[in-house]
């Protein structure tokens, strides 16, 4: 969610202010989500059907990935409190709310 990112990097700037080093920190849910499951939580999120079609993996494609949240928590005292549906919401929202994109 953008918000978590958003708090993330605000702690990832007040950490700068107590460190010599530079640090690599992965922010994310820790939690991996299909193209199904992400149709589905919009398909939720909207009240709309969302057309797809279901093929054959890419050339190249990766099975699957993700973040490693738990840096982040170690050092940044950080994780994110946002699950998929709700980033559907608010990116559905904003967007009814924005139909021009801005």
């Amino acid at each position: 969610h953008v918000v978590d990112l958003a708090l993330g990097h605000v702690k990832a700037l007040q950490k700068m202010n107590s460190i010599d080093d530079v640090l690599t920190v992965n922010l994310g849910t820790g939690n991996g989500y299909s193209v199904i499951d992400m149709i589905n939580a919009f398909q939720k999120a909207s009240g709309k059907k969302v057309p797809y079609n279901i093929v054959d993996r890419r050339p190249g494609d990766i099975a699957k990935c993700f973040a490693d949240p738990s840096y982040a928590k170690e050092v940044l005292d950080w994780e994110a409190t946002r699950g998929v549906d709700e980033m559907c919401e608010d990116s559905w929202r904003w967007q009814s709310n924005n139909p021009d994109g801005f």
